[in-house]
């Protein structure tokens, strides 16, 4: 069968990570080929992008043929688009190092600060204006075409497409469930006599909010692996507290001890399938000093530490095209591409993704984003029913909807109140009423000095 011919746009075509996920798999897929529209408002970074993807196209190993093309107009890259893939900083990094810092001196510490909590739901405030004219420019030039959204706070940017363009075909991919997932796999070795098996055979029912998202059921060859967790954390060692040493001695920004999510477990009956520094940014109690994450063995991801990262990253790139580092050909692990096949009919998929609720969350609000399990097909991605999240957790992931709900409101209407209310109203927020609105009104004018566009007013 000859390759199926597209055009992919993507949004966002200078990123520095996503594209090259993207590019790697493209390149090892025989039975896809055509176009990749790169957009990005850092025009230098699409075309440093689109030379790479041209010269992986020339290197031994790859088994497909691309074409990769920096554009100037969002239309121009959307202007027949079969697929658009989403991947975007909202707002610059030195402005999420500015959030991160304001929530800090007023003793809100958020190990990443991306997707809720004062940082995050500031983000989202931006994300919603962005991704207003993202669903008006995909509603205008490829309203069938099917949109994979990576951009964080998942949520609130997926929402948003399909709140101003209902009819768009939209989900949201994030891979922190398959963390979860290739933890379970290492306990099913170690307590049933295997070898490690790989991610995709460790069958979870997945229900909740990206970030935020359980498993209550885990199986692997007709083992339940949650009775398989329970034993685990009955060993001696397995909950235990960590220093700051401890910690900081790892020198990894996205290692989990996972003692929040076991406690989690112990004391619900249910897997929260997030790392723990997501997991603590959606609950009370955690984000209050440095020194109780370090009890809990989370460390905070330094803003320096990703501006470092995007700084040196062209030079990472001029260094493989240069032939200094090699380059290393292997799937990246995430699942777009299999996705993109299901749908075109070469081979159905379930996996994980954020799609409004149709159902899927019997517990959570209609039409809000969840992240349930989809069956993917040809031209068909379906949600799969997942059920009710227990009484005890329903509410922590609806408080979290509702705050959701709340600033894209305010961002499409510009009602500032709403959008306090939603700050106001997180779990993590600790401050007094008026020492809250006090931090919000500086945040806001921090977005203001990149953003002048945002403006919110008081009722």
């Amino acid at each position: 069968m000859n390759p199926i011919p597209l055009k992919i746009a993507y949004i966002g075509g200078g990123s520095r990570d996503w594209a090259r996920k993207l590019m790697t798999d493209l390149a090892l897929c025989p039975d896809l080929t055509g176009e990749v529209a790169l957009y990005d408002i850092d025009m230098d970074s699409a075309r440093r992008n689109e030379q790479l993807g041209d010269w992986i196209q020339g290197q031994a190993g790859v088994v497909s043929h691309w074409r990769y093309l920096a554009v100037p107009t969002l239309r121009e890259a959307l202007q027949n688009a079969d697929f658009v893939i989403i991947s975007i900083q909202p707002g610059p990094l030195e402005l999420m190092a500015e959030e991160i810092a304001l929530a800090e001196e007023y003793g809100l510490f958020f190990p990443v600060g991306d997707t809720t909590g004062a940082p995050g739901l500031n983000r989202g405030l931006r994300s919603a204006a962005i991704y207003r004219d993202f669903a008006e420019a995909l509603a205008t030039f490829c309203p069938k075409a099917w949109i994979i959204n990576y951009t964080n706070p998942m949520s609130i940017c997926t929402r948003t497409l399909t709140r101003i363009a209902p009819e768009l075909k939209v989900f949201g991919c994030c891979h922190e469930v398959f963390s979860t997932q290739r933890m379970l796999a290492q306990l099913a070795s170690q307590y049933l006599d295997t070898e490690i098996p790989p991610r995709s055979e460790i069958k979870v029912n997945v229900l909740g909010i990206n970030h935020f998202t359980w498993v209550d059921r885990a199986n692997y060859q007709g083992y339940d692996l949650l009775d398989v967790l329970t034993h685990h954390l009955e060993q001696p060692g397995t909950l235990r507290t960590y220093t700051q040493a401890e910690v900081e001695s790892w020198n990894d920004w996205f290692h989990s001890a996972e003692q929040v999510k076991f406690t989690l477990f112990q004391r619900f009956g249910i897997l929260a399938a997030a790392g723990d520094r997501h997991l603590v940014e959606f609950l009370p109690g955690f984000v209050h000093s440095p020194e109780i994450l370090f009890k809990w063995g989370v460390i905070r991801t330094p803003v320096a530490w990703r501006l470092e990262r995007w700084r040196t990253a062209p030079q990472k790139t001029r260094d493989l095209l240069g032939g200094i580092t090699p380059l290393v050909l292997e799937p990246s692990g995430e699942e777009g591409v299999g996705m993109i096949r299901a749908l075109l009919g070469l081979g159905d998929l379930v996996t994980n993704v954020n799609m409004e609720n149709v159902g899927q969350v019997s517990s959570a609000p209609l039409h809000a984003v969840v992240e349930t399990n989809a069956y993917f097909s040809r031209a068909s991605v379906r949600p799969l029913w997942a059920g009710a999240l227990p009484a005890g957790v329903a509410p922590l992931i609806n408080q979290h909807i509702a705050d959701q709900e709340l600033i894209i409101e305010a961002a499409l209407t510009g009602k500032k109140d709403l959008a306090f209310q939603a700050f106001f109203n997180d779990p993590t927020n600790h401050l007094a009423i008026d020492v809250a609105w006090e931090l919000f009104n500086r945040m806001l004018d921090v977005n203001r000095n990149y953003l002048p566009a945002t403006r919110l007013q008081s009722a």
